[in-house]
């Protein structure tokens, strides 16, 4: 991966306009990156997604506030979900009072295949980047926002 102008054999009339290019570019790059990645854990980078958010609440929690703190809106998000339950990841609970209401939960096997996916090293795609570059980066990307 180079310089974007080289790679898709293109020159830009602004530096702007390079930069949303090369956003979206790399966001695709990214996208394919990530897929091979999870392969092996056979989940994908959504269900990654779902996982941590269930982790990170602690309890069970809606199934539309889930889908609410998704990063990526999934239209699909119920499908993920019942893929993830499928596996033993996450539990489903309907409420006692509102039969509409579901709430999930993720299990003693999704937290430990969370573990292991946290503790392998292997996103060496993000190598070529300083944790101080890291940074500056997230804070370019926040300001576009």
């Amino acid at each position: 991966m180079g310089d974007i102008s080289k790679d898709i054999k293109s020159k830009f009339d602004s530096n702007k306009l390079k930069a949303l290019i090369n956003i979206k570019y790399t966001s695709n790059w990214l996208n394919s990156k990530e897929n091979e990645f999870f392969k092996p854990y056979g989940i994908s980078p959504q269900q990654y997604n779902i996982l941590r958010i269930l982790r990170g609440a602690k309890e069970r929690i809606k199934v539309q506030i889930v889908k609410d703190r998704m990063i990526e809106r999934a239209p699909n998000a119920t499908r993920l979900m019942d893929k993830l339950c499928d596996k033993n990841l996450i539990e489903r609970e309907r409420c006692e009072h509102d039969r509409r209401v579901v709430y999930v939960k993720i299990t003693e096997l999704g937290l430990k295949l969370l573990f292991t996916i946290d503790n392998n090293k292997n996103m060496s795609f993000l190598d070529k980047i300083t944790e101080e570059e890291a940074i500056v980066l997230s804070d370019l990307l926040d300001k576009i926002r």
